[in-house]
This record gives structure tokens, sequence and C-alpha cells, in this order.
């Protein structure tokens, strides 16, 4: 128990706590910044975005942000032109895996896409199925940009990732 602690109390975690808290909070303030209606969004995909390290978050996150684009899209055209029902979400699930696959997207930039997606179709709103879209667009991307950016700038040190 008592190494286990020692463990917890070193640097090493305590880096990556601040770095992954000040990371958030700055993807939240700049989601802010653009007024965007569910800035939550950002932060959520800046702390899964960070932790990767450097090397995978760039492979994956372009994976993740044209998952994003491909949910958001066909997300805003099913609200606009068929409404919020669970049988369009199921379709709009299926169309966006061929949608995927047939632009060589990776199984990243599904569950992404399928994320957003869920929110644009699901999470009722008194705004169009577009602007619903374009709004969880740009805040996912605002949360990749910020995480792949400290991610540059900030770099976390492969020995404190366990």
């Amino acid at each position: 128990m008592a190494s286990r602690l020692a463990k917890w109390a070193g640097w090493p975690v305590v880096t990556h706590a601040v770095r992954t808290a000040v990371v958030a909070i700055a993807s939240l303030l700049v989601a802010r910044l653009f007024r965007l209606p569910a800035s939550y969004w950002a932060p959520i995909t800046t702390l899964v975005i960070t932790q990767s390290s450097l090397g995978a978050a760039l492979k994956v996150s372009s994976q993740r942000f044209l998952g994003t684009l491909l949910g958001a899209v066909v997300g805003g055209l099913a609200v606009s032109w068929l409404g919020s029902h669970a049988l369009v979400f199921g379709g709009c699930v299926f169309l966006l895996g061929l949608t995927c696959a047939a632009v060589g997207a990776d199984w990243s930039a599904y569950r992404f896409g399928g994320v957003t997606l869920a929110i644009v179709v699901l999470i009722p709103g008194n705004e169009r199925g577009w602007v619903v879209a374009f709004h969880r667009f740009a805040e996912v991307s605002i949360g990749i940009g910020v995480a792949l950016l400290f991610a540059l700038v900030w770099p976390e040190q492969e020995e404190e990732r366990k």
C-alpha cells in the first residue's frame, strides 16, 4: 500500500495531472470563446486525445476528425430531411459505416462519427439539424486541435505513461 501511494505521489503523475487539467481547461475556454452551445464536447474530446502519445494522437486524430465530419454531415442531412426518430438514427449509423468504408476511414473514424451522429440526431433541440451538426463538428474539432497543439507544445514524457 505504501509503495502504491509513493508511486502516485511522484512527479510524473503530478505532471500528467497538471498537463491534462490545463489542456482540458484550454479546450473549454476556446470553445466558449466561440460561444458554442455545448462547449463541454471540446474538453471531452481533448481528454480522449490527450491520453495518447503525440505520434499516436497525430495518426488517429485525422481519422477522428474525418469521422466527426462524416457523422455531422450524415446527422445534419437526416435530421433536416427525416427528423429525429429511432429508425432514422439506426439507418444513419448503418449509412455512416458504409460511408466510412467508402472513403477509406478506419474504425476510429467510425466511432467518432457515430458519437457525433448520435448527438446530432438524438439530442432534442430547438435548432435546425444543420446548425446542431455544425456546432458538434466545431466543438469536437476544437477539442482535437487543442489536444494536438498541447501535444506539440507540452509533450507528455513516455516514461510518465503507465
